[in-house]
């Protein structure tokens, strides 16, 4: 069915967005994630990526146009689908200028539809200065978030891009900055404490301001009153996303705070973000530094590793006194990501019909391969990089394994994109290696060992774990032989990797001390029959036995 796509509200003041660019066109293929435009608001020039997928039927707004926020900029559906009834629909708030001014004053409206006129009053009393900021939506499945940490406190005087808070969302914790200036004058929501999309997290204003009264109203009228003035966080979810900063981990522990546009031209480039100085607030990296960039022009990494390190350290979990003999439980607060986990496995589960295929596969050769490879200085690479790339060759030559089902067709994906299954102290997070295909072993060791680091420390961005194709989970490291996993969906199949045994083999009617592997493949049957499974799995085997197959 067709989505309505909106112009952003992508800062504080904004109420009219210009499109800079578009980067798809009509009849383009759409995944999630992917960046549809760049928006410029009355403060920057900002990436706009898609939360849904389809074929872009219609842009509204053309480039260099510019049009009030919540005007039709985009619809997405499927191809071919008739659009007619949304077009008269939806051009009606662009075009009229009566229609575009509630829309500036309510703009949340979107996301809070049980708003009330009361709220809409409330925010035209706010005292001068005052700005109610409200949770925000940092990813596009999340409905409610935590606060982790308050890195401001009440008093504390806070500067637009300081960082307020850690928020933790469905699929990460992130830094949460201010697009205001002024004195924190209240707290809404404590740490640990997990309020709703739009709830009343804080407000900003002039020192000494009386804010009780708005407090009070605010609290009591739950998320949808507290959405009504909040201009600066009650954003699309992708105006949300976009808020937030890129932060980079150097491989000495280092950190590098840089925006997504920045990171996205410097990844283009080929230009590492260690080596360029940002001219932002806190050294932050700006889309003009990565334009004025030289190789000549190289700084140091924004932070030091040891604050670095020092900030990724975690508290040891403290340790517990029972009694003898006496009965003894512990309640755990379920987390965002816990939910989240739970409710998507179940849905995989229960909706995809899993069946599991099992091969033992020789790692001889493999063992071999790896040791010269990792002779080669400043070069690592691990048992599961090479999986990986295996598997990425193998999707190629069998592309149904790389589908996923829809009611009304499947869909093939000719590009791969594996996602990694990573353990946190949380759960589970998939980030995810794009265009998997096309990198080498150490491109692949490098990019593992980036992700992994950066979940294990929450510095992951919802877009580095979003768009995969096909998954492999490793539980070879905790020497478990052989599992079956559930299948991380919109994915049709996901690969189980157990521990290398060494055990008697036979080989040339000989019985021979060998090195063996187990690999167990969850497919859907929805999607991937049988014959088709064990034919990826045939090739995967041979990728495996002999690598230098994969330099074919």
């Amino acid at each position: 069915m067709a989505i309505k796509v909106t112009m952003p509200r992508l800062s504080d003041t904004m109420t009219e967005g210009t499109v800079a660019t578009w980067l798809k066109k009509v009849g383009d293929k759409i995944s999630e994630g992917d960046i549809l435009a760049e928006i410029e608001t009355d403060k920057a020039t900002m990436e706009f990526e898609s939360f849904n997928e389809g074929t872009l039927l219609h842009i509204g707004i053309q480039a260099g146009e510019t049009a009030p926020v919540d005007s039709l900029l985009a619809i997405i559906g499927n191809e071919g689908e008739d659009i007619s009834a949304l077009l008269a629909g939806g051009d009606a708030p662009a075009a009229s200028s009566e229609a575009s001014e509630p829309k500036a004053d309510a703009a949340p409206a979107a996301e809070a539809k049980t708003e009330t006129a009361a709220p809409a009053k409330a925010a035209t009393e706010l005292p001068k200065g005052v700005i109610v900021v409200t949770m925000p939506r940092l990813s596009d499945t999340m409905t409610e978030g935590t606060v982790a940490t308050w890195l401001k406190k009440v008093g504390d005087t806070v500067a637009e891009g300081d960082i307020l808070a850690e928020i933790e969302t469905d699929k990460a914790t992130m830094e949460f900055e201010s697009f205001n200036a002024g004195t924190l004058l209240y707290i809404g929501i404590q740490e640990g404490n997990t309020a709703p999309v739009d709830s009343l997290l804080a407000i900003i204003g002039p020192a000494g301001t009386d804010i009780s009264g708005i407090a009070d109203n605010y609290t009591a009228g739950g998320a949808a009153t507290a959405s009504a003035p909040a201009a600066e966080e009650t954003k699309s979810a992708p105006a949300a996303a976009q808020a937030t900063e890129t932060v980079v981990e150097t491989s000495n522990g280092g950190r590098i705070l840089a925006s997504p546009l920045a990171k996205k031209i410097a990844s283009d480039k080929g230009i590492q973000l260690s080596q360029v100085k940002g001219s932002g607030e806190n050294g932050r990296i700006v889309k003009s530094d990565i334009e004025n960039f030289t190789p000549s022009a190289q700084a140091q990494p924004a932070a030091s590793a040891p604050a670095a390190k020092q900030e990724a350290s975690a508290p040891a979990a403290p340790k517990v006194f029972v009694p003898a003999g006496e009965v003894y439980t512990e309640e755990i607060k379920n987390s965002q990501m816990r939910k989240i986990i739970a409710k998507r496995l179940a849905e995989s589960l229960f909706t995809a019909p899993h069946y599991n295929l099992v091969i033992e596969v020789s790692m001889d050769e493999a063992m071999g391969a790896r040791a010269t490879i990792n002779t080669v200085p400043d070069t690592k690479v691990s048992f599961n990089d090479m999986v990986i790339k295996a598997c990425a060759l193998a999707l190629k030559k069998h592309p149904k394994i790389n589908s996923q089902w829809k009611e009304d067709a499947i869909i093939i994906n000719h590009h791969v994109n594996i996602g990694v299954a990573v353990a946190v102290e949380d759960g589970l997070v998939v980030p995810v290696l794009r265009f998997t295909d096309a990198m080498s072993l150490s491109q692949i060791g490098a990019s593992v060992r980036d992700l992994a680091g950066r979940a294990k420390n929450k510095k992951l961005g919802p877009q580095e774990m979003e768009g995969s194709t096909f998954t492999v989970s490793n539980l070879g490291m905790f020497g478990i032989t052989e599992f079956n996993s559930i299948i991380n969906q919109p994915n049709s199949a996901i690969l189980s990797v157990g521990a290398i045994v060494e055990k008697p083999v036979v080989k040339n009617g000989q019985i021979v001390v060998g090195n063996t592997m187990m690999l167990s493949l969850a497919c859907d049957h929805r999607t991937i029959d049988g014959a088709t499974g064990a034919q990826f799995l045939q090739t995967l085997k041979q990728y495996i036995e002999s690598p230098v197959t994969m330099l074919a």
